[in-house]
């Protein structure tokens, strides 16, 4: 009888350990890539899947993988992780939850140059020395960057790198640092990144949403922004999209305090 119950005992506990680990959340992240996510989980898309983790009654469980090309292949994909928050919505590669956010690219300038840039049509951008992303080694160009060369702009354009130095704290921070420093006059960035360390500079910096949101037709300026998860997981989509919904209110007061620029969707704006 005694060996009976030793057996019972260890299946239960055994049976309590496969229990936790199906709740475990593993979440792909970049531990150095704030504002979004960093390994001390000061980023905001830290504190939204961690909050979504909690509605659903499941632990999170950080896989720290740097933001590369190729991200989703070696994680979600190669079921390293469950979750990628902070992705494009409608990507190929996976299956993506309602959007909880929808952002732009903004104009970053210092305080006191007269009115904030909000064109790209503005004059301007032709005398001035103008600080754009570029994507991955290859320099691959943003949307800003090919409405600025579409209007001749190529001569005052310094190109930063999206993923900066990785060896440095912060390393997207490096375009909004130059606007502060005065290294360059404006900048073009992804609005997120720049809304939050702009709030940070020791200088006042001006942050505005670029227009026009749509320059020709393959070149968007605002996105809408989801959670990654494997296209057969359709389960765990489900079960974030109900979380999305019910934290509204909490999702939309943490992306206003670091600073999120958001905005309507342009495609349902009225006209004239």
């Amino acid at each position: 009888m005694g060996r009976r119950r030793l057996a019972l005992s260890l299946l239960a506990v055994f049976g309590l350990f496969a229990s936790a680990s199906a709740e475990d959340l593993r979440i792909c992240a970049d531990p150095n890539n704030l504002p979004f996510s960093n390994e001390r989980r000061e980023g905001f898309e830290n504190k939204i899947v961690e909050l979504l983790a909690r509605d659903m009654g499941m632990t999170p469980r950080y896989v720290w993988w740097a933001q590369r090309r190729g991200n989703l292949r070696n994680t979600l994909n190669a079921k390293v992780c469950d979750v990628v928050p902070g992705i494009a919505s409608g990507i190929e590669m996976a299956a993506t939850t309602r959007p909880y956010y929808r952002s732009t690219y903004v104009f970053v300038t210092r305080a006191g140059r007269g009115a904030p840039l909000e064109s790209f049509d503005d004059p301007r951008l032709a005398r001035w020395l103008i600080g754009v992303q570029m994507i991955g080694d290859d320099g691959a160009n943003t949307p800003p960057a090919h409405a600025l060369s579409r209007r001749g702009h190529t001569g005052n354009i310094r190109g930063y790198p999206v993923y900066g130095n990785y060896a440095n704290p912060n390393p997207p921070a490096a375009i909004v640092d130059a606007v502060a420093r005065g290294d360059i006059d404006a900048a073009v960035a992804w609005g997120p990144m720049a809304g939050y360390f702009a709030k940070h500079e020791p200088v006042q910096l001006t942050v505005r949403p670029v227009s026009p949101w749509l320059d020709g037709p393959q070149w968007p300026m605002v996105f809408d922004i989801s959670m990654a998860v494997r296209k057969d997981d359709l389960a765990l989509r489900r079960r974030l999209d109900e979380a999305l919904e019910k934290r509204r209110p909490e999702i939309d007061r943490l992306l206003r305090d670091y600073g999120v620029p958001l905005v309507e969707d342009p495609t349902q704006a009225s006209v004239p």
